[in-house]
């Protein structure tokens, strides 16, 4: 196996380098609440190895385990699923008790959260989501969401299923009013795979009795390899990337509501899905130039969002085709425009070029898009590269990254200047002493009050809960 550019960082043992990125990073920053903070720091020094076997971090840092794959939950409905991935949190309120079929509720006091995370269960994972009665859209599928409940010390007061009997349950993204929107990664269809529904939906995960989970999917929002959502806060349009696993790949989408900022249960009222065309580019690979900007972007009407003959990504799109591109993962609202992120793409596998990551902008006010980052091979070996994939912004004003490639697993620390450090290492080796195996790390989100990250490693399902010393 070539080495990596992480495996190469992780052997030097580089705290970060200072990377010329042409002004673009600071783009990534501007308007955000968090671009007035520093963030200007070289990170929090190496990583400590633990002497635990499970999180490397920096000195000053400590970690605790919230919850491991094949644990029971605190709700006595079945062992804790494995494939842990999209994460976020939220603030709990006070007195309003749990969703349908879980009683009351603790009293949230201050500081309590709560914590959602998804479960990337395809058939035959190693432990599936627990079906539970009112919570379960298909009792064939494997995947799903758990629900835990944190006091201020990250204790943890109730672990339940949020939901059950979906598929592929990969990333997704916080709504406008606090709730989770998780997405399916698949397009298996009612008789495929032994499934009783059609899959590849968006469902509303919600945590109490004024906003409870809903089971019927969001059908206007596409049927597609769903990966992660970023609501405009303005307009209340949704954006969504899929990451499709064969060319010509995944689209970039977005989602036009009936009912724009209309709060929990709104975008069951429905709306117009639409995919980006970016004129004369037919795949994003092609563009290897940071600061390259595309002006006069066209949305165009999806034919058919439910996917029902053709998957979207080759339905007629008419004159112009549709702009295509290779791993979109990440996505996430700044300031005045949302961010996505291509992991990677292969011109062996589909693509016009080759790269190890890009981080792309749109302006949807001036209709622009731009490309901010883009990493390897010709870029700094020290930048978090290769196959960047869940972001979220930190409470320093900076990224933090979790990769998703080959060899040792890292959190990376991305500053407004430029600066890549490493936040934590992976420690649970599962593979051999002499061909050692690290998960990778998935869900990276921070506590309501900037106080906690908290970071999932997807084998073996585990969920942590890191503090420290955070820069503000």
């Amino acid at each position: 196996m070539p080495t990596t550019r992480r495996q190469a960082l992780a052997r030097t043992g580089a705290v970060g380098a200072t990377v010329a990125f042409s002004g673009a990073l600071s783009e990534l920053f501007t308007g955000t609440a968090a671009a007035q903070a520093t963030g200007g720091s070289a990170g929090y020094g190496p990583l400590v190895p633990d002497p635990d076997g499970l999180l490397d971090l920096p000195e000053g840092f400590r970690y605790k385990v919230l919850s491991t794959e094949g644990d029971r939950l605190r709700s006595g409905e079945g062992k804790v699923p494995s494939n842990c991935d999209g994460m976020s949190a939220f603030p709990a309120r006070r007195g309003h008790g749990h969703g349908k079929g879980h009683g009351k509720g603790h009293g949230h006091g201050k500081g309590h959260t709560w914590l959602v995370r998804n479960h990337e269960n395809r058939k035959d994972s190693r432990v599936p989501v627990p079906t539970v009665e009112g919570l379960t859209y298909d009792p064939e599928g494997e995947g799903g969401c758990t629900v835990l409940e944190l006091d201020g010390d990250n204790d943890v007061l109730t672990e339940r299923v949020g939901i059950a009997g979906t598929s592929t349950n990969c990333a997704g993204g916080p709504s406008l009013w606090d709730t989770w929107l998780t997405c399916e990664e698949t397009e298996f269809k009612a008789g495929e795979e032994g499934y009783t529904k059609d899959h590849g939906f968006i469902f509303e995960v919600g945590f109490d009795l004024r906003r409870p989970t809903s089971v019927e999917p969001l059908k206007d929002m596409g049927r597609f390899q769903h990966e992660a959502v970023a609501f405009d806060p303005h307009t209340g349009v949704v954006y969504e990337t899929e990451d499709a696993f064969d060319a010509p790949f995944g689209l970039f989408y977005r989602f036009l509501p009936r009912k724009p900022r209309g709060g929990y249960g709104s975008l069951h009222a429905g709306g117009t899905l639409e995919a980006m065309r970016v004129p004369g580019v037919a795949d994003l690979s092609s563009v290897t130039e940071t600061g390259t900007t595309f002006e006069d972007i066209e949305w165009v009407e999806v034919p058919d969002p439910l996917a029902k003959e053709t998957a979207i990504r080759f339905q007629d799109f008419g004159k112009g085709g549709i702009t295509h591109a290779q791993k979109l993962e990440g996505c996430y609202w700044g300031g005045s425009c949302v961010y996505f992120v291509s992991s990677y793409a292969r011109s062996a596998e589909g693509s016009q070029r080759d790269h190890f990551g890009q981080i792309w902008r749109y302006d949807p006010r001036r209709r622009r898009l731009t490309l901010v980052i883009l990493f390897g091979p010709d870029t700094d070996v020290q930048l978090p590269g290769e196959e960047p994939d869940n972001i979220c912004l930190a409470p320093s004003g900076g990224l933090m990254v979790c990769e998703d490639g080959a060899g040792a697993q890292h959190v990376f620390g991305l500053t407004r200047r430029g600066t890549v450090y490493p936040m934590a290492r992976g420690a649970q080796n599962i593979g051999t002493p002499e061909e050692p195996e690290w998960g990778e790390f998935a869900g990276v989100t921070f506590a309501p009050d900037g106080r906690t990250m908290y970071v999932n490693c997807y084998t073996p399902g585990t969920t942590f809960a890191v503090t420290g010393p955070w820069r503000h």
